[in-house]
């Protein structure tokens, strides 16, 4: 048996396609259900039961005889939310709880960290274990994801095998759901099929011209393959960045979007909203030497090719993963 916890939401979903894929049917998926809109992402899988988020840390002491590995995705990912308490329980709290009790019953953990992480990037984005205690955040997000990085990191009693993955910029289908913390890709897509065109963000620093700020883009294909790949390695325990290690403007990102709709290009810039100015990252851009030093060879999706295919296989035709 398979845990996949967040199971209804964007990458959690996609796993669990691709466990089913791999000929995973033994899955048990952990979410919050009552929350609408999430239901596409699951309902054309295969798995065993569903469990409530609530009643998930309970339900483990009476089933851990069959839990072979969990996937611990579920959190609040909403990086404009600043009500720390939020993050303080979904994140923090709820993560050493799923951690603890991986450790009461000897279950291997990959959980979901974040490229928030880093903050702006002053110290670099390099997934050594000793430059975790310096990093900056720069919204509570970010430090919940990075304070469970760090309480991990000091723990005594760790699960025999555990790995967090600091996720760069995913996209990738099942993201119909998330509204404003969807990838820029979707948002692309809806602005420009509504308008003809697609507004970026104006560049507020001089070492970046209009569009020109990069993310590491990485497709959730490519996520999901490396958590599999932790799963079936189960060896090497650590805090692992994922992305490709390239990064990418967002003028290229919407020129590709713009190419899979077949339309003509149209590109203006506008001002950054004043709330997220001051913390808003001009570039990110895994090292993944670490990863590739315990094993993972498989080459990432280039970008042109990731959006040509989120564009004309689930975003035109409406279609899930």
């Amino acid at each position: 048996m398979i845990i996949v916890t967040g199971a209804a939401g964007f990458i959690g979903s996609c796993l669990v396609g691709q466990l089913n894929r791999l000929g995973f049917k033994d899955i048990v998926l952990v979410d919050d259900f009552s929350k609408p809109g999430k239901e596409n992402n699951y309902n054309n899988k295969t798995f065993t039961a569903t469990v409530d988020r609530s009643s998930f840390i309970q339900w483990i002491p009476e089933n851990h005889r069959f839990i072979q590995f969990i996937f611990h995705l579920g959190a609040r990912t909403d990086t404009t939310e600043f009500d720390v308490t939020i993050f303080d329980e979904l994140n923090l709290g709820y993560s050493k709880q799923v951690w603890n009790r991986c450790v009461e019953f000897g279950i291997p953990l990959v959980y979901a960290s974040s490229a928030a992480t880093y903050g702006s990037g002053e110290h670099g984005y390099d997934d050594d274990h000793e430059r975790i205690g310096l990093l900056k955040p720069l919204n509570p997000y970010g430090e919940s994801k990075n304070d469970f990085d760090r309480w991990a990191l000091t723990q005594e009693r760790k699960p025999y095998f555990w790995a967090g993955l600091k996720l760069f910029n995913v996209y990738g289908p099942n993201e119909f759901h998330k509204g404003r913390m969807a990838s820029v890709i979707f948002h692309a897509f809806n602005q420009i099929r509504d308008t003809g065109r697609m507004k970026l963000f104006r560049s507020h620093n001089p070492g970046y011209k209009e569009g020109e700020q990069l993310r590491d883009f990485i497709s959730v294909h490519d996520v999901t393959d490396a958590m599999t790949f932790l799963m079936n390695h189960r060896k090497n325990s650590g805090i692992y960045n994922l992305g490709t290690g390239h990064a990418r403007t967002f003028n290229d990102l919407v020129r590709y979007t713009i190419d899979a709709m077949n339309l003509p290009q149209k590109i203006e810039y506008i001002d950054t909203p004043e709330d997220i100015r001051d913390k808003y990252q001009y570039f990110t851009e895994a090292k993944m030497g670490k990863l590739r030093s315990i094993g993972y060879i498989k080459k990432f999706t280039p970008l042109e090719q990731g959006i040509h295919d989120y564009v004309k296989n689930y975003l035109l035709p409406q279609r899930y993963f």
